[in-house]
């Protein structure tokens, strides 16, 4: 879905207890936390809780009712020219405005006053006549999910979908205050990996002190929060789960750390202080027996120490074959200026790669069985593999066809068609670049491409992709390649074939294509 609102990095504060019924009050709430908020430089939203009263509470229990909510409804009544000044002073200070409704009379009232966002309590979150008014409304909706079973969180996301509406899914426990074994922060991965579209959010109602429940939001990926706040005065105290600007300020700055900590999704090379911790604990290469040279050193010549010294050959990079140019006498470093390190194996190409190969179809989320054939295509040879090549995934070849093949970031496939195959690329992961007859077309994941006989075509990826081809039975040298030089190699010499991923195959077969 197209999001017009970014919900990442939103927290909303909820004025608790409708500021008790005080404009004065109200706007006490709304500058104090504005304060906190700017300090941390945020983005957030000061909702209301809109109820029309009139209608929303049955005639006989306006008087006397035994349910504990409706005396603090009616003690705490605003009209809506009192809603109209705080909305002006949440404007004032630079915050979003933000309001939740309980019935529809209220949802008129929220767009009469231009309110920014709407948010479903999760009492209201199987009201359809209210969502329906909601849906409507035309507003980016944030909606809880406290006592809700997992299938009625996908009837709401469905419901949202469907109408268009710009939305995002708040994890949420209706508990007052709630304690940490009902906390279920683990919910947040669930919805993250269930709905990857989807901004999710953590609405908090645990003991305002405890900063911890933020840390693992945070690390569980929740982007979006929300808690009760209020002041404390000589005459109003705090409830239990209702927070003060102090405890905001402990809050939001647990948020921060979080960040912090959680730092990078992405690998990142090593920094200075990591490399500098890591020579120092690293073992060198050094001669066990005189070396002459020109001599062949094996494993029982040289031994492993500290200190390692820079310029120097360490344990890992030891391997048979190696030449020092050098006499060396005993307890001398082996530096790499003496060294003559044999070349990396064509074949060690391809086995560094499969690694990455089968972390992006982890990545991907295919699961692959233990029959199946794998080809490693390197049409301008296996040294080059990591510029032009693919992994293909032969998984069934009947009348039918259907592989699954792997690119890693950079590679590229070069211009060929076939001659009796059809085949259709659908991408599981990442993205795919494709010229057809000269087209280019970028697809992202679900989108699909078809080729028909006979059509020039190839693909390549910068970021890597997992992709699925479906096609017409698969016939070995159906294709033609436009480079002449790829055209007169043997199949054999493009293509290293292997049973699995080839752990007892590869070093021979790649002989080929070496």
């Amino acid at each position: 879905m197209e999001n017009t609102f970014d919900f990442r990095n939103l927290f909303v504060l909820d004025m608790a207890n409708n500021h008790q019924g005080s404009v004065e009050h109200g706007m006490n709430i709304i500058r104090h936390h504005a304060e906190v908020v700017n300090k941390h430089s945020i983005r957030a939203a000061i909702k209301f809780q809109f109820r029309e009263l009139d209608s929303f509470i049955h005639p006989i229990h306006k008087k006397n009712s035994d349910n504990k909510h409706i005396p603090r409804f009616l003690s705490t009544r605003l009209k809506a020219s009192d809603y109209d000044t705080l909305k002006a002073e949440v404007e004032n200070v630079g915050l979003i405005t933000m309001a939740t409704p309980f019935d529809e009379a209220s949802v008129d009232l929220l767009l009469d006053l231009d309110i920014d966002l709407i948010k479903v309590a999760s009492c209201s979150a199987r009201d359809w006549p209210l969502l329906e008014s909601l849906a409507v409304a035309g507003k980016p909706v944030v909606f809880s999910t406290g006592g809700l079973t997992q299938s009625e969180v996908d009837d709401l996301v469905s419901f949202f979908d469907h109408r268009g509406t710009d939305y995002a899914i708040m994890h949420c426990v209706p508990i007052y205050p709630t304690p940490s074994e009902n906390c279920n922060l683990g919910n947040i991965e669930t919805f993250r990996h269930r709905y990857p579209d989807t901004t999710i959010g953590w609405s908090t109602h645990e003991n305002q002190d405890d900063t911890d429940p933020i840390l693992i939001a945070v690390s569980k990926g929740a982007q979006m929060f929300e808690r009760h706040v209020g002041l404390e005065t000589e005459t109003i105290m705090l409830n239990a789960y209702s927070s003060t600007p102090e405890q905001v300020d402990a809050w939001l700055t647990a948020w921060e750390k979080a960040r912090v900590l959680c730092g990078s999704d992405t690998r990142l090379p090593p920094n200075t202080l990591e490399g500098e911790a890591i020579e120092g604990l690293k073992r060198g290469m050094f001669v066990r027996t005189p070396l002459e040279a020109g001599q062949e050193i094996s494993r029982d010549d040289v031994y492993f120490a500290m200190p390692y010294a820079p310029g120097q050959l360490s344990s890992g990079d030891w391997k048979e074959g190696i030449r020092v140019l050098t006499e060396l006498p005993v307890d001398a470093p082996v530096q790499y200026q003496v060294a003559e390190i044999p070349a990396v194996p064509n074949v060690q190409v391809i086995k560094s790669a499969v690694h990455e190969v089968k972390a992006l179809l982890n990545m991907a989320g295919v699961i692959l069985g233990s029959e199946f054939e794998v080809e490693y295509s390197h049409h301008y040879g296996i040294e080059n593999f990591m510029q032009t090549g693919v992994v293909i995934i032969n998984c069934i070849n009947r009348e039918y066809c259907k592989k699954i093949l792997v690119q890693l970031p950079g590679q590229a496939h070069p211009s060929h068609y076939h001659k009796r195959k059809e085949e259709t690329f659908q991408v599981l992961w990442g993205e795919l670049n494709t010229e057809l007859d000269g087209r280019n077309k970028t697809l992202q994941p679900g989108d699909t491409q078809l080729v028909m006989p006979g059509v020039w075509h190839r693909f390549w990826t910068d970021v890597g992709c997992v992709f699925e081809e479906v096609s017409t039975t698969h016939y070995n040298n159906d294709s033609t390649y436009r480079d002449r030089k790829i055209q007169k190699l043997d199949r054999s010499e493009r293509k290293t074939v292997v049973d699995h991923w080839g752990r007892a195959q590869l070093n021979d077969r790649a002989a080929g294509g070496a």
